[in-house]
């Protein structure tokens, strides 16, 4: 019959229209942010650093190797290496910015990360008064503990502290291996030496 198939859309369409009213599931409106709904486990925002232990400057996980700062699409990335006192370059950055006006959230930066250093937040509420500024995040504001990123990210923080962990030990094992002493190698036994007629 011709016009069956606009009919049935019409009441699907009608059923629910009907049923929005009355169906306390199919209510789509959230009164925020009085109530907020929780992320999903696989939202991303912006990024942060992760730092292991108490001590946010010391745990730090990030090395500063600059390949994020490299592969970011925006180049919202900033990354200076510390020094020490003669000059030589130390394995941790004394300047991470990160601009989230800039920041498009691509998770370049997490991808191309060898140290599982940088993952991405679930934080949305970004807005500030200050027109020129507040958006440019430091090394103190991005770096957040190992625990967080568990309850942002539970499966994924799961996954990365088990093969992290396994690096570890293997690594631990292949120092003992080197460490131990080798045994000086067993000299033959001497031979009488044959009498000559």
């Amino acid at each position: 019959m011709f016009g069956a198939g606009l009919l049935k859309g019409l009441a699907e369409t009608a059923r629910n229209f009907v049923g929005s009213y009355h169906d306390p599931a199919r209510l789509p409106t959230v009164e925020y942010p009085e109530r907020r709904l929780a992320s999903p486990e696989n939202a991303r925002v912006f990024p942060f650093l992760v730092y292991d232990g108490a001590d946010p400057e010391r745990g730090l996980r990030c090395v500063a190797c600059k390949i994020c700062e490299k592969e970011c699409p925006p180049q919202c990335i900033y990354i200076v290496l510390e020094r020490d006192e003669r000059g030589k370059p130390q394995k941790h950055p004394r300047v991470f910015d990160l601009d989230v006006s800039v920041c498009m959230s691509c998770q370049i930066c997490v991808e191309v990360c060898p140290f599982d250093a940088i993952r991405m937040d679930t934080a949305f509420e970004w807005s500030t008064p200050d027109r020129f500024g507040g958006l440019l995040l430091h090394k103190t504001d991005l770096a957040k503990p190992n625990r967080y990123y568990h309850q942002i990210h539970p499966t994924e923080a799961a996954e990365t502290d088990a093969r992290l962990a396994a690096e570890q030990a293997k690594a631990e094992a292949k120092a003992q291996a080197q460490a131990k002493p080798k045994a000086p190698p067993s000299q033959p036994a001497a031979t009488p030496a044959s009498a000559t007629p």
